[in-house]
């Protein structure tokens, strides 16, 4: 962020919405939505975002956006996947998970499916007959 503060430095909520390109109410809407996501509150109620919190925002943001999410699909990609795979989001270096990011394991899964769907056509035609 270009605001003239250290990257460890706390943000408001203005320039947390003003660098993510989001409204506040947006912001505070989101707060309600994950718990995950805490700033620290002022006496006054005035939040204070953590370099990490913002991380998190940055990938719910990502979730929501840019993939498309609903807010039920992005918490349950939270929930299962963990605070740190969201914030990898933020970045652009999402985690891979064992097993994903080879393009010959997903051919291996692709053939897989064409085999089975092949079988089930196969099943169909005996149970119907090829007409139908």
């Amino acid at each position: 962020m270009t605001s003239g503060k250290s990257d460890d430095a706390f943000r408001t909520i203005s320039e947390v919405a003003e660098a993510l390109d989001v409204k506040p109410h947006v912001l505070r809407f989101w707060e309600s939505k994950f718990d995950e996501i805490k700033p620290m509150k002022r006496a006054a109620g005035r939040r204070y975002y953590r370099p990490e919190d913002v991380e998190l925002i940055a990938g719910i943001k990502q979730l929501l956006h840019e993939q498309g999410m609903t807010i039920k699909g992005a918490q349950k990609h939270l929930k299962e996947n963990g605070i740190a795979d969201v914030r990898a989001l933020a970045s652009g270096a999402q985690r891979q998970k064992p097993g994903e990011g080879s393009s010959e394991v997903g051919l291996a899964k692709r053939s897989k499916l064409e085999a089975a769907r092949q079988n089930l056509v196969q099943a169909r035609i005996l149970l119907v007959g090829e007409d139908n």
